[in-house]
């Protein structure tokens, strides 16, 4: 059997991209041509944004910003676009899915999962359209006497870079474009080269929605020209950004130099505690192991693939995370029957593969998996299910976010050594508490140095904040304060006299 994505191609109508720059749709000097992860093949090409194209898409937010009527509507003109824009969303469903195949290679049947889902995407526009007319500024009586009156106002913050990743645009794309929009900024996305056209269909359907020219740029390429020119333009003013911690240094330097508003988010190595008093050990195991194998293959920043189990649970805990790792099925994303995608090329298959080698020099016992997938998926970067057990929290796979399908279970004694061992990490985006004990679950998701935590279990939803601590990012998506992100907080203080001077 020879896998293949053309067909899935062709039924789709997948046409090369363009840039979008002030509402009008352009060709670009140079092209990338993406390859699918799972068969080698050619899938199609798209535009790559020079610097002068990324110069006129930010001269043409700013534009719309200083000139247009979106940061001065109403709200309930921007409610009406952004809520039909959610409609759009799942009307064209099925056809986003399928792009999102063709990019990525996350397979159709993880398509009301969270991370790749068009409904939680749709979801998150309807939620922060919810927040327009509702979050407003203060009024303030007078401190020390006197007669007058202090007001606030969230004004929006201005022209936002939206640079994304390429494991979830779906998401991505509503959790920075939704509050940027809703507050009425103007906007420059930059998807992932490895994930751009399903992000160019949802631009095309925004405009659809209703939304004015200009309001919303693309700019398509790598990170060199493109991204490389949209952080260091002097027309932007905050940079929004998920992807890898050597990226977001870089943007938070070369935001210094105009005070740029940034919000990252990094990734993270996040810690599943599982004690062995949990309502279900097998379940927790399952959990974990459904993180970091199904769909996305691990390559997801909150994926719990550290996971810290006490020793009386550990070889229940291994039993049944064995157990899913032998039945997760590869090939066609398309096919229903396929349950995890590729890993997204082939730099990123020989660095997982380097760390599946690394644990195993280190000394950490390779329970499942640790190989590449050959015969008939030799042509696509798949590699088994892993997981490693009895590992040291010293250890290079239980420290670095290796970003594929490898668990890495480290004992413990008691709470204060899980605890310990939890936040011995540079990253502090999430993790998980599996305990019948509700003062205990209380107790250590406190202890805990992460901006989320599931206990026995794990969901994000639109309106929960989604960001981390320490090197995990700076900021939160999701919810208000996420809608706050993308304003200022304008002061104004008038006095209350006959006369105004």
């Amino acid at each position: 059997m020879t896998l293949t994505v053309q067909p899935h191609r062709d039924s789709l109508g997948l046409k090369d991209g363009r840039l979008l720059i002030g509402g009008e749709f352009r060709e670009a000097d140079e092209t990338w041509t993406h390859h699918h992860p799972a068969t080698g093949e050619e899938v199609g090409s798209f535009a790559v944004a020079s610097a002068q194209d990324v110069d006129a898409a930010v001269r043409a937010a700013r534009k719309a910003f200083d000139e247009g009527t979106w940061p001065r509507s109403r709200a309930g003109e921007r409610i009406k676009v952004l809520r039909r824009y959610g409609d759009l969303l799942r009307e064209h469903s099925d056809e986003l899915r399928g792009l999102q195949a063709l990019d990525n290679g996350v397979p159709l049947s993880f398509g009301q999962i969270y991370a790749t889902s068009v409904g939680i995407a749709a979801d998150i526009f309807d939620h922060h359209a919810g927040w327009i007319d509702k979050v407003g500024g203060q009024t303030l009586p007078p401190y020390q006497g006197g007669d007058h009156l202090a007001m606030t106002f969230r004004e929006p913050v201005g022209v936002v870079a939206a640079i994304l990743p390429w494991n979830a645009p779906f998401v991505l794309f509503a959790q920075k474009l939704a509050p940027a929009l809703a507050a009425g900024c103007t906007v420059v996305v930059k998807p992932s080269e490895y994930a751009s056209f399903c992000v160019i269909r949802m631009v095309e359907l925004l405009i659809e929605a209703g939304l004015p020219e200009g309001v919303v740029n693309l700019v398509t390429g790598p990170g060199n020209p493109t991204g490389e020119a949209l952080i260091t333009h002097p027309g932007v003013d905050k940079i929004s950004f998920t992807g890898s911690r050597t990226i977001g240094r870089r943007i938070v330097e070369a935001s210094a130099g105009t005070m740029k508003r940034v919000s990252l988010e990094l990734g993270g190595k996040s810690p599943a505690i599982v004690f062995a008093d949990a309502p279900n050990v097998g379940l927790a195991a399952m959990t974990c192991m459904g993180m970091v194998t199904m769909g996305l293959s691990g390559q997801a920043c909150v994926a719990h693939t550290r996971a810290l189990v006490q020793r009386d649970a550990q070889e229940e805990f291994l039993s049944m995370a064995q157990m899913l790792a032998t039945a997760v099925t590869f090939g066609d994303p398309f096919d229903p029957a396929v349950l995890a995608s590729p890993l997204i090329n082939g730099k990123q298959l020989e660095r997982v593969l380097g760390y599946i080698e690394r644990g195993q020099e280190e000394g950490a016992r390779l329970v499942t998996g640790g190989t590449r997938l050959d015969g008939d998926y030799a042509s696509g970067n798949f590699v088994a299910p892993t997981i490693f057990a009895d590992a040291d929290n010293d250890m290079a796979i239980a420290r670095d976010e290796i970003f594929g399908p490898v668990l890495t279970v480290v004992p413990f004694d008691d709470e204060e050594e899980a605890i310990r061992i939890a936040n011995d990490t540079e990253y502090g985006l999430g993790a998980g508490v599996y305990t019948n004990d509700v003062r205990r679950a209380f107790r250590v998701s406190k202890a805990l140095r992460v901006g989320m935590v599931g206990i026995n279990g794990f969901q994000l939803e639109p309106h929960i904040p989604f960001g981390g601590y320490k090197q995990s990012g700076l900021g939160r998506e999701g919810g208000q304060s996420a809608y706050e992100a993308y304003t200022e907080l304008k002061t104004v203080m008038m006095p209350l006299t006959d006369e105004m001077m």
